[in-house]
């Protein structure tokens, strides 16, 4: 694999000349470099043919991006190594902390990608105004809005529908808007399903999934002034998460969004206030098979409430902007065999943040270009005791975990300050420098404080590790340093980076001396007739990621059109001689593609190399590497209709993504509880969009 990198990014060094208009669509995601946004990429979906319920499978084809997945509908994006939390993600401009403790409905899930419209991606370091916590990244998608019409009346909008065979799984959604100058509704509907996905040996069990999804919008313009309202619902059924000790049973989540935004001459300003609540039930035995102890039966029941605000506002080369987001989370852990049981695993779990933010980009000299940013952030936490039922409390290392959690200081306040420099110089016409320099903070999230007994609840980890959280926690804070360059002539382009990120109170699992927590877990295991590992504990420790990524493009000729990208990226703990965990494989992804009238066809390749540096904190198992050879074509029937098709792992490989996480799930006579999950086998897939 190292070889075939290799070759990679000699073949993208060598090209020479062309740079093919970006927005020609080759019926993939298309990258469009946004003017006056230098280190914005925007992915446009509109020409996308793919039939895929989750938008994170997109980040796959990003420069620096990749996808941590724990089922059909749990994609987590991941960007130079760092994911979940350290990711920040918003939707239409608002942000949504995911309703379960396990984050089986990551804030992407929350933009299916029938109604995505687009992904917009800052390239490493990410500016101030891009979120309150971004030490890992940002990550902005839009899903399908409508617009106002300056030609009276319009009625415009999109059906398409769409399947495919791994998941045996069917998809129609349809758009639309009446919209005159001043007045617009928007209406929108979803239906997606799919069976267990195949794999080349068999089938993954449980990886069913079901959502349906509506949405209602009203907007008003008069003059330089736009108010919008939108109402979504969100009503996720039955789906698998084999990587994860529990599946969805269900997740009914309401969205609401208010806006307000001014475009005069000088002065730019939008504001936003935004809220949801989001009600998950999730089980480990109606999709899987139960334990065959009716005592190990288990049901959650969480519900987290989201509310917050952003104003910002653009003035000449200035920018600034206030904001904040509340989120309370509550789970309540059951047992349907026993009324008696319960477990209050998480009680009005708060996290508060806002912030502040001042931007400015000015140019000086001949060629230089600086972009300088401040934030500052208030981050606060609190929860409420917490209690289980009376016969576990009857062990002295329950009722000391409980009551040593209830009688602590919960309450806590961090104050962060963020700063963002960055450096372009046009050395010459078809060169650019690069150099960025950043400091980033995160504070830790409510699962890393407030998991008071030892449980897998960990926002999406899935390393099959129990977890105590710890109130002690410090904040996490990086110092990044960024340098490359973009060279672009008329047909070619190459815009390599390399980067260094040291982490100070790195928050990770560390092997815990809590002693009620050792004592507890070793119960458990002598009550269950189980050998489950000692538990962990969130702690701060030192860690750093660096790498490269490059990304290029090279026009061929008219027709033909040839890109890449290459990722290179490691994780490691600095205070001892361990890797971090699931950080994506160094990778290569290149697209050939032709168009000619109405046809467009690309063929796919990516190439993983192994994983050896892996954590052994966290139990992590090397994988091996591999390679895929995907195709798609699009026909445009008429100026409304078009037909999307292709084929995905064509060669119908077994392989196994680093990132996918291990099987939790017992029974699969196809797939043995603890090996690494695989991915999906030969896909055929079709879509037919219309759009008037």
């Amino acid at each position: 694999m190292r070889s075939v990198i290799t070759v990679g990014l000699l073949a993208s060094v060598a090209l020479h000349s062309s740079w093919a208009d970006p927005r020609e669509s080759t019926g993939e995601a298309e990258e469009i470099l946004v003017m006056g946004e230098k280190d914005l990429r925007r992915f446009e979906l509109a020409e996308t043919v793919g039939v895929v319920p989750d938008s994170a499978d997109i980040l796959k084809k990003v420069v620096g991006a990749n996808v941590v997945r724990n089922g059909p509908l749990t994609g987590m994006a991941q960007y130079r190594g760092m994911s979940r939390y350290r990711v920040s993600t918003q939707i239409n401009g608002t942000t949504i902390s995911s309703g379960g403790p396990n984050w089986m409905d990551p804030p992407l899930s929350y933009a299916p990608a029938a109604h995505l419209e687009s992904i917009e991606i800052y390239r490493g370091i990410a500016p101030v105004r891009s979120g309150a916590e971004t030490i890992g990244g940002a990550v902005a998608a839009r899903t399908w809005q409508g617009n106002f019409s300056d030609d009276g009346a319009v009625f415009n909008g999109r059906v398409r529908s769409g399947a495919q065979s791994v998941h045996n799984a069917k998809m129609i959604s349809t758009v639309f808007a009446l919209s005159g100058s001043k007045h617009l509704i928007k209406l929108s509907a979803l239906h997606e399903a799919g069976d267990d996905a195949e794999f080349t040996d068999g089938e993954i069990l449980p990886t069913e999934y079901k959502r349906d999804r509506w949405d209602i919008g009203y907007g008003y313009r008069t003059g330089p002034h736009t108010f919008r309202f939108d109402y979504g619902r969100n009503a996720t059924g039955n789906s698998g998460t084999p990587a994860l000790p529990m599946d969805i049973g269900y997740i009914d989540a309401e969205l609401l969004t208010l806006s307000w935004d001014y475009a005069g001459e000088t002065l730019q300003v939008a504001a936003k206030l935004h809220g949801s609540d989001i009600k998950h039930g999730m089980t480990n035995y109606h999709l899987r098979q139960p334990p065959a102890a009716a005592a190990q039966w288990r049901q959650n029941i969480a519900e987290g409430e989201n509310f917050g605000f952003s104003i910002s506002a653009r003035w000449q080369d200035w920018r600034f902007g206030l904001d904040g987001h509340d989120e309370l989370h509550d789970s309540n852990i059951d047992n349907p065999n026993n009324p008696m049981f319960f477990v209050i695993n998480f009680n009005n779990a708060q996290r508060r943040v806002l912030g502040a933010y001042l931007e400015r980009e000015f140019s000086f000299g001949q060629g230089w270009l600086i972009e300088l940013g401040a934030r500052y952030n208030r981050v606060d936490l609190d929860a409420d005791p917490v209690n289980a039922t009376p016969a576990m409390m009857g062990m002295p290392a329950a009722m000391a975990l409980r009551n040593n959690f209830n009688a602590a200081d919960r309450d806590s306040q961090d104050h962060h300050l963020d700063w963002v420099i960055k450096f372009n110089y046009l050395a010459r016409g078809e060169l650019n420098l690069y150099a960025g320099f950043s400091r980033k903070s995160r504070s830790p999230s409510y699962q890393e404080k407030f998991l008071w007994l030892p449980l897998q609840a960990t926002a999406g980890l899935a390393d099959g590790r129990t977890y105590t959280g710890n109130l002690r926690l410090d904040a996490e804070v990086a110092h990044e340093l960024e340098l490359g360059f973009d060279w672009q002539s008329e047909r070619f382009s190459i815009a390599p980076r390399i980067f260094y990120r040291d982490i100070e109170d790195y928050i990770q699992g560390t092997a815990s001396t809590y002693a009620p927590a050792l004592m507890f877990a070793q119960m458990m295991n002598t009550m269950n007739g189980s050998a489950n590992p000692s538990p962990l504990q969130f702690s701060n420790v030192d860690a750093s990621f660096y790498g490269f990524d490059i990304d290029w493009r090279y026009q061929l000729s008219e027709q033909w059109s040839l890109k890449g990208i290459v990722n290179y990226v490691r994780g490691a703990r600095d205070d001892i001689d361990d890797a971090l965990y699931r950080v994506a494989a160094p990778n290569l992804f290149v697209a050939l593609s032709y168009t000619l009238e109405d046809w467009q066809f690309s063929l796919e390749g990516f190439a993983y190399d192994g994983q050896n540096h892996v954590s052994d904190i966290n139990g992590e198992t090397k994988t091996a590497g591999y390679g895929l050879i995907n195709f798609q074509g699009a026909w445009k029937i008429s100026e409304q209709l078009k037909l999307g098709f292709g084929i995905d792992n064509l060669a119908d490989r077994y392989y196994v993504d680093h990132l996918a996480g291990v099987n939790r799930v017992n029974g699969n006579t196809d797939l043995q509880r603890g090996t690494r999950l695989p991915g999906y086998g030969r896909n055929f897939f079709a879509r037919l969009d219309y759009n008037w």
